[in-house]
């Protein structure tokens, strides 16, 4: 974009743009990290641009044409190798194999046509070769997770929890640099969504009594479907271990492309499929343990959560939560109060949950205790549009609608306010936050070619949701999803409303008042209290939540008077009504507003997850040095913002590093300090394992001339600027107040330190 707007002003030809830009798209050889900044192609405003890396390559021609045609000033990067499952998009990939599959189809009917010339032939078969070389290229690279997972243990960003008994799956413990992370996660997105949109947020039990998820449906329906081994008794969980035959046999060369075809298909869709649907597969492809090889049970459903005994009585049942929505729901009467009776408004929470998974894995991708975001949007049923969603409509974002799973088709880029004005997404409201969503991976370090919004298909969606979007980052492990925005309706709340018989609702004025008929049961509060004593308020309180037909089929039961009695359950106990304690009355009254049930939009964030997937995609190492791997996280989300580094321990250094230590601390800025004896390049290579982005170096002459270099992480430029500018740069560095572009600008370069 750069180079288009720089040349749309200059003389040189279209031919030239076309090869610049060419030069850009090269693929093949190792990839480069590009750091720009352009003084006079974008004016006149100042831009920090980071092209993609998939649309650079390392030749020399791309280099040469980089610098003698586009930008004026062009400072490159220490070249850093990210290290990346996936090398080009889907759509690419698609693209790619169907000039595969017409080449070869061409060399076919040249090959079968005895007259075809020898050096046509050749041609198109070398021709068939170079397009093949290309897709294998594009193609996404296996990855050795090895030398990442030892420094997220090494330098304890998380381990596995209780390792001297042994460890527990699916329980970890987050280290310094991982809880320094979370932190920095949960207060970025504190800021991007509760304080931006005015969110309440609640802070609410863990422990929460049965009779709560009875009426929300998580003690029938929350569970997973998992396979037990007949003799020794594993428990499995079917649709993972589908998964896992599946994957084997897509990679088996014996099976023919259909059969890889269908494997694949199975793959996609295991976490769709019924007990019944799993039973067929597994004894179609005679699936067995594949630890033991023993024959497994029929599928059959896992309730997830922990239950447990609330008092030494043992009478009331507990659940730890596996979500903290319903805890918002509950509190929805109080929230709506405090917010002065007014729709929308969101609520929001930050809080741990529990799931007891039938076979944790995948690291921490896949556990049993974790922290969640979550959000619920409470809105008008009937008006889902929002004034916010112009802020975010014209975002484009990778999206696999539900039809393109179905059809086969790839991830496409779409602009938000085109999906929602045809209608793949269902709603302004729900577009609003798929967009807010978006925008806040980005900001954390969620690479944008590793991101997509896939919908729910029809046999995944919940039966009462309108429509659900998962957000999902591609990792070593494949796609994993990280947060979840759905329409849940007013099902929640309508659930709870029932279970207790309490009123739950919002209203809205009317412009104008209407004439409305309604029936009612009256009761008689001085008869009631006698006849039904304790349970007096109960009654009446039951009476008050009937609906109409329930009021009616009263009324009919009272009908022929005398003896004549309705009967009713409240808590479980069966009441007698007679036409002494009630009346029915039907009467007209005018409305002045109209009341419903909320309905629900509810972004829900696996914190975990989203700081896991982040951390792969920030990972590269060095050009040249395979062994010096760093995280390039965006300095909100860095754990320290700031490394200390004496050049020496020279003792005249200490009081100047402790003193810029001080004034940080007092900016809010987090630093540490390592005065350890070993090389500065060490040093500046622990600090980047951690994603430290800047590092502050004191030298000998810092003490005479108070000046101190300031090195960037990620290009491991230089500056040197006075010592007393530099806390507050470094705080404005890592809020995005100031950019390093801005920095290098105004302070120039150290001129024997331009890269590492």
């Amino acid at each position: 974009q750069v180079v288009e707007h720089h040349h749309s002003s200059s003389h040189e030809s279209s031919d030239t743009r076309s090869t610049i830009l060419r030069g850009f798209r090269t693929r093949g050889g190792q990839l480069l990290q590009q750091l720009l900044v352009p003084h006079n192609c974008v004016r006149p405003r100042k831009l920090l641009l980071r092209l993609p890396q998939r649309y650079l390559g390392t030749t020399s021609n791309n280099l040469h044409t980089l610098h003698r045609h586009t930008l004026p000033q062009v400072l490159i990067a220490s070249p850093a190798r990210q290290l990346s499952t996936m090398s080009a998009t889907e759509e690419e990939l698609a693209q790619l194999e169907a000039s595969v599959a017409e080449q070869g189809a061409k060399v076919r009917t040249f090959k079968k046509d005895k007259t075809t010339p020898k050096d046509v032939l050749q041609e198109a078969v070398a021709e068939l070769k170079k397009r093949k070389k290309v897709l294998e290229d594009a193609k996404p690279k296996p990855w050795d997770r090895a030398p990442f997972d030892d420094m997220m243990i090494r330098r304890f960003f998380f381990a596995q929890s209780f390792e001297m008994y042994g460890g527990c799956a699916g329980f970890y413990d987050y280290g310094p640099v991982g809880c320094a992370i979370k932190a920095n996660f949960t207060a970025a997105w504190r800021e991007h969504f509760v304080l931006t949109d005015d969110m309440l947020e609640v802070d609410t039990p863990a422990m929460t009594p049965e009779a709560v998820f009875k009426a929300s449906g998580h003690v029938e329906r929350f569970t997973d479907v998992m396979v037990k081994d007949l003799k020794n008794g594993e428990c499995i969980r079917a649709d993972h271990l589908l998964e896992d035959v599946m994957e084997g046999r897509m990679k088996d060369a014996k099976l023919s492309k259909e059969e890889r075809d269908e494997a694949q298909r199975h793959h996609e869709q295991a976490g769709n499929y019924t007990k019944e649907e799993l039973k067929d597969l597994y004894t179609k492809y005679s699936i067995k343990s594949p630890q033991s090889g023993n024959d497994l049970s029929n599928p059959e459903d896992f309730n997830m959560m922990f239950s447990s005994q609330i008092g030494p009585s043992g009478h009331l049942r507990g659940f730890l939560r596996p979500e903290t929505a319903q805890g918002i729901f509950l509190a929805f009467k109080r929230l709506y109060d405090y917010n002065n009776k007014r729709l929308p408004f969101a609520a929001a929470q930050i809080g741990m949950a529990y799931r007891n998974e039938i076979s944790p894995r995948n690291g921490m991708l896949r556990v049993r205790e974790f922290q969640m975001a979550e959000i619920e949007h409470f809105h008008d049923p009937e008006n889902k549009n929002t004034p916010k969603f112009a802020g975010v409509a014209d975002l484009e974002l990778p999206l696999l609608s539900a039809d393109d799973q179905v059809n086969g088709k790839p991830i496409a880029r779409r602009r938000l306010g085109d999906a929602v004005a045809d209608g793949t997404i269902n709603n302004e409201t729900l577009g609003y936050f798929i967009g807010r969503i978006f925008q806040f991976l980005v900001s954390i370090g969620c690479d944008v070619s590793r991101l997509r919004f896939r919908q729910h298909m029809g046999n995944e969606m919940a039966h009462y949701a309108t429509d659900c979007w998962d957000a999902e980052l591609q990792t070593s492990f494949g796609w994993v999803e990280c947060v979840g925005c759905a329409d849940r309706s007013a099902f929640d709340l309508t659930q709870h409303g029932n279970a207790t018989k309490t009123v739950i609702e919002a209203s809205i004025p009317l412009k104008e008042p209407i004439e409305k008929k309604v029936i009612e049961v009256v009761p008689n509060k001085k008869k009631m209290g006698p006849k039904y004593r304790k349970a007096a308020g109960a009654v009446m309180a039951h009476l008050a939540s009937l609906s109409e037909a329930e009021v009616v089929a009263i009324e009919s039961a009272l009908a022929d008077g005398g003896d004549a009695v309705a009967k009713i359950t409240v808590d479980g106990t069966e009441y007698e009504l007679d036409s002494t304690v009630v009346k029915v009355e039907r009467k007209t009254v005018t409305v002045h507003e109209r009341k419903f049930t909320p309905s629900v939009v509810e972004p829900s964030f696996g914190i975990g997850r989203c700081i896991f997937c982040v951390l792969e995609h920030v990972y590269a190492v060095r050009e040249g040095d395979e062994n010096r791997g760093y995280l390039r996280l965006p300095p909100l989300m860095a754990p320290v913002k700031c490394s200390l580094l004496p050049i020496s321990t020279n003792v005249e250094l200490a009081p100047l590093i402790a003193q810029m230590k001080v004034a940080l601390t007092r900016l809010g800025v987090s630093s540490k300090v390592d005065d350890s004896n070993v090389s500065l390049g060490r040093r500046y290579a622990r600090t980047d394992e951690i994603g430290i982005p800047f590092g502050v170096t004191v030298d000998l002459k810092s003490a005479e001339d108070k000046m101190a270099t300031i090195r960037e992480r990620d290009s491991t430029l230089q500056i040197r600027v006075p010592m007393e500018i530099i806390p507050q740069m470094i705080s404005d560095l890592s809020t995005n107040r100031l950019t390093w572009a801005d920095c290098v600008k105004e302070h120039g370069l150290v001129a024997e330190a331009k890269a590492e």
